[in-house]
């Protein structure tokens, strides 16, 4: 496979991880996630695979995830996905709310050629601390609203 189906491969992988949350088809999860997969939530909270399958299956909180444009980085037998994420929420007690923000991912291609995800971190959109430099301003980037650009 060359670079450019790898990274073509990758943003499958991702498209099939979002439906799958959604699904809470955790077979795929299953077959998605490496066994010491680490989660980090938006709000900071950790789960290893087994964590975050019964996270998915017990409260079954995610109604829609979008993804913006995403970076893909590849390195040998690691990935690196880096884009903007909105999810739509199922609220404990009933509700909804969206959460966007930025995500890293990153993956790993297993001896048999499989590629997995190993980490993932949410990072939420929040108050600016400072205006955008000048190269922020010329390109496409996620808003403090979590649009997708």
């Amino acid at each position: 496979m060359n670079e450019t189906e790898t990274i073509q491969h990758i943003l499958e992988l991702e498209d099939r991880r979002r439906r799958a949350l959604i699904a809470v088809d955790l077979d795929a999860l299953d077959e998605l996630f490496a066994e010491d997969l680490v989660h980090i939530h938006a709000p900071g909270v950790t789960h290893n695979k087994a964590q975050l399958l019964e996270h998915t299956r017990t409260r079954q909180v995610y109604l829609d995830i979008q993804r913006g444009e995403l970076l893909v980085r590849v390195y040998d037998d690691t990935a690196i996905i880096t884009g903007p994420i909105r999810n739509r929420l199922r609220k404990d007690g009933g509700g909804e709310r969206t959460l966007g923000g930025v995500a890293t991912q990153v993956l790993r291609r297993d001896p048999d050629g499989v590629w997995r995800f190993v980490s993932f971190q949410m990072t939420p959109n929040g108050e600016l601390a400072w205006p955008p430099l000048p190269s922020e301003t010329t390109e496409s980037t996620p808003t403090d609203e979590g649009t997708l650009e």
